[in-house]
C-alpha cells in the first residue's frame, strides 16, 4: 500500500511555501501503475497553472535526438561538423592553441563533455533578474563563448561542464538536419503524439499565461529572453502534462525503453548549478552523499522546475518551485516523498 496520501503532501506544501523566497510550488507525484496519483500546490500557484520548465527542456531535446536516430538520420559519436555551418564551427573549441572544434560529437554536446563554457552565468542571470531583458539567439552565445578557452579537451575522461551553450547547438543540429524550427519539432514528434494540451513553445512576448518567475525576493519578467532559447529551456507547461512526458520519456512511448541504458551508462559528476551527475542528455540527482548510486533521473531547470523518476520507490515527480534559487527546497520534498513511500 502506497504510504503517502494527500494530507502528507499538502502539508509538505504549507511548509514549503513559509520558507524564505518561495512564494509558490506545485508539485505531482504518481507511480507507474497510477496507484498512486496526487497533486499539491501552494502560495502564488494554482495546480494547473502554466510555467517554465527551463531546463527540463532537455529531456526534450534528447528525445528528438533519439528519435532522429531511430529514423537514420544522425549517429549519437557523428562530428558535430557534418550538421553546422562553417561560420557556427570556426574557432568553436581551442584550448592552448590547438583546435578541437572538429573532435566535437554529438554525444559530447548531450552529455557536457565538450569543455565549451555556458553563457549562462551569474552575470547573465543578475542582468535578467535587474530588468535587463534581452534576446538571446545562438548567434550571440558563440560570440560570448568563442572569447573564453574552454576549461578541457571534448570528451576528457572523467570532465563534465554544464554548459547551455551544448544545447543551443544540439537545437541547431535539430533544426538543419530536419529543416524545421525546433519548436514544431517538439510540437509534431511530442507534444501532438502525447496530446499535452497545455504545453507549448514560448513565442509570443505578449503571452502571460506563465505564472511569473522570481529571484530571491524579485519577480523577473523576461520575455524576450525566453522566446529566445527554445532549445535549452523555452518550453511552457504544467505539472499535469510534464507527468505525461516524463512517463512517457522513462516507458518507451517516445523511443526504445533499451535507450535508457545508454543514457545512463556513464555518469560524470557536476559542481554547478550545485552537486549533481551528468549522464548522456539526462542528469541524476543523488539522494545522500553515502549512495551515490540511489538518485533521481530526469532534470531540473533553473527556474525551479523539476521533472525525476526515481526507480528504488517507482515514484515520479514534476513540478516547480517557480524561483531560481529554490531547488533546495524541491529536492527536500522528494527526498522526503520517497523515505515515506520506502518506510
Amino acid at each position: 500500500m502506497d504510504k503517502i496520501n494527500q494530507y502528507f503532501l499538502d502539508e509538505l506544501v504549507k511548509k514549503a511555501v513559509k520558507k524564505e523566497n518561495i512564494w509558490g510550488f506545485v508539485i505531482r507525484v504518481e507511480n507507474t501503475d497510477l496507484s498512486l496519483s496526487l497533486m499539491s500546490s501552494g502560495g502564488n500557484i494554482q495546480s494547473e497553472d502554466y510555467y517554465f520548465i527551463a531546463s527540463v527542456t532537455k529531456l526534450y531535446v534528447t528525445t528528438i535526438i533519439l528519435q532522429l536516430r531511430a529514423a537514420g538520420r544522425l549517429q549519437l559519436d557523428d562530428p558535430i561538423k557534418q550538421y553546422l555551418s562553417s561560420d557556427i564551427m570556426s574557432g568553436l573549441h581551442i584550448r592552448k592553441g590547438i583546435d578541437y572544434s572538429s573532435d566535437i560529437t554529438i554525444r559530447h554536446l548531450m552529455s557536457n563533455t565538450t569543455g565549451i563554457r555556458s553563457y549562462f552565468t551569474s552575470d547573465i542571470i543578475d542582468q535578467l533578474a535587474s530588468g535587463h531583458d534581452q534576446i538571446w539567439p545562438l548567434e550571440k552565445t558563440l560570440d560570448a563563448i568563442k572569447q573564453t578557452k574552454p576549461r578541457f579537451k571534448p570528451g576528457q575522461k572523467g570532465r563534465a561542464l554544464y554548459s547551455d551553450t551544448n544545447y543551443q547547438l544540439l537545437g541547431k543540429i535539430i533544426e538543419n538536419i530536419t529543416d524545421k524550427p525546433i519548436g514544431e519539432m517538439f510540437k509534431h514528434n511530442i507534444f501532438d503524439p502525447l496530446q499535452l494540451e497545455k504545453t507549448y513553445v514560448y513565442e509570443n512576448m505578449q503571452d502571460t499565461r506563465p505564472v511569473p518567475l522570481y529571484f530571491q525576493n524579485l519577480k523577473v519578467h523576461i520575455p524576450k529572453y525566453m522566446t529566445s532559447v527554445t532549445s535549452e529551456g523555452g518550453i511552457v507547461s504544467t505539472a499535469r502534462d510534464t507527468m505525461i512526458f516524463l512517463k512517457a520519456f522513462f516507458n518507451g512511448q517516445l523511443f526504445s525503453k533499451n535507450d535508457l541504458s545508454e543514457l545512463t551508462a556513464r555518469w560524470n559528476l557536476l559542481f554547478g548549478p550545485g552537486l549533481f551527475f551528468y549522464g548522456t542528455g539526462i542528469s541524476k540527482q543523488p539522494i545522500t552523499a553515502f549512495d551515490l548510486k540511489d538518485g533521481l533521473l530526469g532534470h531540473w531547470g533553473q527556474s525551479g522546475a523539476f521533472a525525476f523518476y526515481h526507480p528504488k520507490s517507482d515514484l515520479y515527480f514534476t513540478g516547480t518551485v517557480n524561483q531560481f534559487s529554490g531547488h533546495s527546497t524541491a529536492a527536500r520534498m522528494m527526498i522526503k516523498l520517497i523515505k515515506q513511500q520506502l518506510t
